[in-house]
């Protein structure tokens, strides 16, 4: 596999066709280490990328592309474009929205449809299960993911549908593994809140109601970066395996040889 060598960005690049791009290059460690620029990065999906997105792309240097999206994203908004060089990794997470049903609700539902389903608290609610349910349920695959960073796969990429759910996720179980203080995930992870990173709600009807501010209301647990979904997270983490450690060693199974190598892949002078 023929790779370049990775140019690290000198400022966030606007790209137009990739939403939620960054370079999670800079976060600190609780031992006094960062993470090292040009080695991971996350965003939305990479199927609409015009040509100068995909030139950018290619001088990353990118080892992995992993795309967690399901095949009801693929079908939704296709696959992603091919970067010479590149391996791309399917990985399938759980939509928090869970089903083409329910995100055709969303596209085409009607003002009480959607207060039925996301009223009050539920969109939230949703969200959270979510969260909770990809960490319990998928160890499998982010234990896939970590090892393969370990081992070749860096510089990565790592993206879903909008960037901020399933890969914020995956990103802040690899962050975690590299010892990346907590306020630092989520400081990151809240960056998807930016207007210009937003995944762009569709709604089939082009009229004033389909996109009223009610509407706008309901759906926005669905589209939000909120701290509270990713404390879920590192709730579930406690809650079922007691500390960082343990989950990294016993529900991702990574010995602490694949961790320090992980961690030497990542980090500023680790060693």
């Amino acid at each position: 596999m023929t790779q370049q060598i990775p140019q690290v960005p000198a400022a966030e690049p606007e790209l137009s066709g990739v939403r939620n791009f960054r370079d999670v290059g800079g976060l600190p460690t609780v031992d006094g280490l960062r993470v090292r620029g040009g080695r991971l990065f996350r965003s939305g999906h990479l199927a609409h990328a015009t040509e100068a997105d995909a030139a950018f792309l290619a001088t990353l240097g990118l080892h992995t592309v992993f795309d967690f999206r399901n095949a009801g994203d693929q079908k939704l908004e296709g696959p992603d474009i091919a970067l010479p060089g590149v391996r791309n990794v399917n990985i399938p997470l759980t939509d928090p929205a869970d089903g083409a049903e329910f995100w055709k609700m969303v596209r085409d539902g009607d003002l009480d449809e959607l207060r039925s389903l996301l009223g009050g608290t539920k969109g939230a609610d949703r969200m959270i299960h979510s969260y909770r349910e990809i960490i319990t349920r998928r160890t499998a695959e982010h234990s896939r993911v970590l090892h393969a960073l370990a081992e070749d796969s860096v510089p990565a990429l790592m993206h879903c549908a909008a960037g901020k759910d399933r890969a914020g996720l995956s990103i802040a179980v690899a962050l975690l593994a590299v010892g990346v203080e907590r306020d630092a995930i989520e400081a990151d992870y809240l960056k998807s809140n930016d207007p210009h990173r937003r995944y762009k709600v569709r709604r089939t009807s082009t009229s004033a109601d389909a996109m009223s501010p009610e509407v706008m209301d309901l759906l926005s647990p669905l589209f939000d970066a909120r701290a509270d979904y990713l404390h879920a997270a590192f709730d579930t983490i406690e809650e079922t395996w007691g500390t960082t450690d343990r989950y990294v060693a016993e529900g991702l199974g990574l010995s602490p040889e694949t961790r320090e190598r992980l961690r030497e892949r990542l980090l500023d002078g680790a060693v």
